[in-house]
């Protein structure tokens, strides 16, 4: 990198600064000793040295040369870089955290890889390396990328954890290549020269103290505190977020499975219609709405970054989970029918005959309250018994105001006709709440038994 400057004598200086390689290459002369000497191999041997015991203990190392009467102002160009004088060198440390360490380790175990692609010389890199614990089992130089095919690099970069003295574009490269092998990479980087691949990864990540706007702008994600650790705070929310927008999911559309089944039963049954439009309604924009809420609001779990990293090309609606959701949501019909025919064709408790308004009240207090219940199944695969109840205080405020909505409903007069709900004996009341807590026990006795088998 070269500029022009002006002396307070008015007399044009060419300033280049750059690595020892490149510079001794255009350079013939050295300020030493306070005189401008030329460049002998034995001052250039004594600068290498000087400059690899520097790079072996981590230091950055940029070299600084000058020229003086370089072609007139606004006609210089690379050919003016050539003959001149070294004037010295700049040592910059910037050593790792220290939880750097604990975080690539960490990061290993959870099944996410930790490759270094850097400008910096081979000698920096592996101080650095060493410093924060990383096994190189292999470097590949900037050189090295220039004579590999596309087919080649991207089979040696599934090896390599080390890339130094790479260009920009070269950095690109092997984020490319990843990402055509079928990986999800994430690229963290802080200078100008970083933006390229920060573009190119699937989650570019920069830094937001030291790092450049440049690098920012480019970058998906800041991290805030500049520590390396962080990404795996962030792996983490990542993966809780999916998996509770996945839960989420898998509570709305099992309990509409369980109305749309119990609607079909009846409609091929002949049976009346269990619910009026009103109550459906009342399902899905209130006692829905808020155990679904709650569900996004559930806690990282500790084992959650130990689970495989799953497939970015895998669906949302996978066998699995779609079985999950047509099981547990033939459970709760199950469940809202049988509470229907209590209603319907039984003679009421307390000596009153049962009909249809008693039916169709029952079958929709039995769904909306097995559904409240069923929040609680969908916060995680695993059972209640484990995750514990109090872990997430909203799945427990989002089922208390559910039932108090549905109180209101059923007790409150002028809410019960324009709900179009009949008045329901103690008992009736209690056959609602057994049928509603049934498809819980079954759900959460099932999952109960997988942990005790695994």
């Amino acid at each position: 990198l070269s500029t022009l400057v002006q002396d307070k004598n008015g007399k044009i200086q060419l300033v280049t600064k750059g690595a020892v390689e490149e510079m001794l290459s255009i350079c013939a002369y050295a300020e030493y000793d306070g005189e401008v000497v030329p460049l002998t191999g034995e001052i250039r041997e004594k600068i290498i040295n000087t400059v690899d015991g520097l790079n072996e203990k981590g230091f950055r190392v940029l070299v600084v040369s000058q020229k003086s009467n370089p072609s007139p102002v606004g006609v210089f160009g690379a050919q003016d870089e050539c003959d001149m004088v070294m004037m010295g060198y700049l040592a910059f440390l910037d050593p790792p955290k220290e939880s750097t360490m604990e975080a690539i380790q960490a990061l290993k175990r959870y099944g996410v890889a930790t490759k270094i692609l850097t400008g910096d010389n081979e000698k920096v890199t592996r101080t650095i390396c060493r410093q924060v614990g990383l096994k190189v089992r292999g470097m590949l130089l900037g050189t090295d990328l220039e004579t590999m095919t596309d087919e080649k690099l991207a089979k040696e970069a599934e090896y390599t954890d080390v890339f130094a003295k790479l260009t920009p574009e070269q950095k690109v490269r092997v984020v490319r290549v990843l990402r055509e092998k079928g990986h999800t990479v994430g690229f963290m980087g802080d200078g100008v020269n970083d933006a390229p691949a920060l573009k190119k990864a699937d989650i570019g990540v920069a830094m937001g103290i030291t790092g450049t706007e440049v690098s920012k702008d480019a970058a998906a994600m800041i991290l805030a505190d500049d520590n390396f650790a962080t990404i795996i705070k962030a792996v983490a929310n990542g993966r809780n977020v999916y998996r509770n927008i996945k839960n989420s999911i898998k509570f709305l559309l099992s309990g509409n499975m369980a109305g749309i089944l119990s609607v079909l039963y009846t409609s091929l049954m002949g049976l009346p219609v269990p619910f009026a439009p009103v109550h459906l309604l009342f399902i899905n924009l209130l006692t829905d709405s808020l155990p679904a809420i709650a569900i996004g609001m559930e806690p990282a779990e500790a084992g959650l970054l130990e689970q495989p990293p799953r497939d970015p090309k895998e669906g949302i609606l996978t066998r699995e989970f779609l079985t999950d959701i047509g099981v547990q949501g033939a459970i709760i019909a199950v469940c809202t029918m049988l509470s229907y025919y209590t209603g319907l064709y039984k003679p009421g408790f307390m000596g009153a005959p049962g009909n249809q308004a008693v039916a169709s009240t029952m079958a929709f207090a039995t769904l909306t309250l097995a559904r409240l219940f069923h929040g609680f199944n969908c916060r995680s695969k695993h059972s209640i018994i484990r995750l514990g109840l109090r872990s997430n205080p909203w799945s427990i405020m989002a089922f208390e105001a559910g039932v108090v909505l549905l109180a209101a409903v059923l007790f409150v007069p002028g809410l019960q006709s324009l709900f179009s709900v009949a008045d329901l004996s103690i008992r009736q009341l209690l056959t609602i709440v057994i049928f509603a807590v049934v498809p819980t026990l079954i759900i959460q006795a099932v999952k109960t038994i997988r942990e005790s088998m695994k």
